[in-house]
């Protein structure tokens, strides 16, 4: 995945890179990208970048004497991507301070406007001093950075910047090897990794220096994990700045899983959630599926015989919301009712039959990995060329899923965004059995071993 896919950067926007680790790598391969798409891309920084930094930019513009739009735009017109500096102290290019770039963007006709808004003395991890970050005003999209590789380095100012700050704000151990943990405490918090962050900015962590295989991708998952318990952030991304073709392997952010359990169940003539399921009732064990999918949020929407429901899955720790429409016996009433009941910072949610006890695990993470991945907006598994549940809907299509009339279907929208649609193959039908009949019922229960 390229980065402007990972940090959905769009015309306009004033990119603020911040942290350690690789934040130059990280704002040059950006403007590399941008400018090959044909994007007039300004870069610059608020603070000094070594000098031998600037071989990276195809157009180098000095502004000592003051910044002339003209040799910008002469600049962008040659190269597509030009950095601005200031002057040159010790081997280290001087940028511009935050006033001044704020002001920059308004005389530029540059697409977007890059900026190094840190320091690190190329250590990978850091906390801020406090003079630290220098993140211009009008910053719409904030990437706070972090070194893999800072993982078991010594808590000591000689392996991490500042790592007396931290120390200090957490109590962490000094000179002990660094965790996982600290790494997504100290970048989700508000006075360190995500200080000077405006308000109304886009925060997307990057994780850089990732392997592309093997356990430590799963090490950097959990650190994505943890730096979203914080509702600033809006998603994580994983990779690695020197990999030659995706710079990003994926992109964590958090899913909903939206479980219809409101059904007339007319044809099975009792509330199929509830019906025996190894000892529980199906929606239990749905529901402890899901949780060990690792999803954010669980939301079950309760219709017909709502109390009993809700009695039985009381002490899950889900949000239970009633879909007051249930009698029409559509899906889309209850998928309408789930998705309104998402907290506000959900990225997609994943709908969920409520009478699919052989909901597998796996084909939900996989689901939600291909989605990490970028693979599709609306990902979905197939057997056999036939799509299944759970599916899983960016929020960029709710809007049209709460438009849709009664009567129309969810499909409806997911056939209309073929395009933006990816597909899970699953190795056996389960992903298409769920439960309306006695018969259904017996088949599934024999299939699990149960009877």
């Amino acid at each position: 995945m390229k980065l402007k896919q990972a940090f959905a950067v769009q015309r306009g926007d004033m990119v603020a890179f911040i942290g350690a680790g690789g934040k130059t790598s990280a704002l040059f391969r950006l403007g590399a990208e941008l400018a090959a798409e044909g994007w007039r891309v300004v870069a610059t920084t608020t603070t000094r970048i070594a000098i031998d930094e600037l071989a990276n930019a195809p157009g180098v513009v000095d502004v000592s004497v003051g910044i002339r739009p003209t040799a910008v735009t002469r600049a962008l017109n040659e190269h597509g991507f030009a950095f601005l500096y200031s002057q040159v102290q010790n081997g280290k290019a001087l940028g511009l301070t935050p006033d001044q770039v704020t002001a920059l963007v308004d005389t530029l006709d540059s697409d977007v406007t890059l900026i190094e808004a840190d320091g690190a003395r190329r250590l990978p991890f850091k906390a801020p001093y406090a003079y630290e970050p220098m993140i211009p005003a009008g910053t719409s999209l904030v990437v706070p950075v972090v070194g893999f590789d800072a993982l078991g380095q010594p808590l000591d100012d000689a392996h991490i910047y500042n790592a007396s700050g931290m120390i200090e704000h957490f109590g962490y151990p000094p000179g002990e090897r660094v965790k996982a943990p600290w790494v997504a405490s100290v970048l989700r918090d508000d006075e360190l990794g995500l200080k000077g962050a405006p308000a109304a900015a886009r925060i997307i962590p990057l994780i850089n220096k990732v392997p592309a295989s093997g356990y430590p991708r799963v090490r950097a998952r959990l650190m994505a994990r943890l730096m979203l318990v914080s509702d600033r952030i809006s998603g994580v991304a994983i990779g690695a700045m020197q990999h030659p073709q995706s710079p990003v392997y994926e992109v964590r952010r958090r899913v909903a899983a939206i479980v219809l359990a409101g059904g007339l169940a007319s044809r099975m003539g009792q509330p199929k959630v509830l019906m025996e399921w190894d000892g529980r009732p199906i929606i239990n064990a749905i529901l402890d599926k899901l949780r060990r999918a690792r999803v954010e949020q669980i939301i079950v929407v309760t219709g017909h015989r709502a109390g009993e429901v809700r009695a039985a899955i009381a002490k899950e720790g889900v949000t239970i919301i009633h879909n007051p429409d249930y009698a029409k016996g559509d899906m889309l009433s209850s998928l309408q009712t789930g998705l309104k009941a998402c907290a506000p910072e959900i990225a997609a949610g994943m709908i969920c039959l409520g009478d699919q006890p052989h909901l597998d695990v796996r084909i939900a993470y996989d689901v939600m990995l291909a989605y990490a991945q970028g693979k599709g907006q609306i990902v979905a598994p197939s057997y056999q060329m036939k799509r299944g549940h759970p599916i899983l809907i960016d929020r960029a299509f709710w809007q049209e899923l709460l438009d849709l009339p009664p009567g129309a279907a969810p499909r409806d929208v997911i056939n209309r965004h073929a395009d933006a649609t990816a597909y899970v193959v699953s190795k056996d039908d389960s992903i298409l059995h769920d439960i309306d009949t006695p018969e259904d019922y017996a088949r599934e229960r024999r299939l699990a071993g149960l009877s």
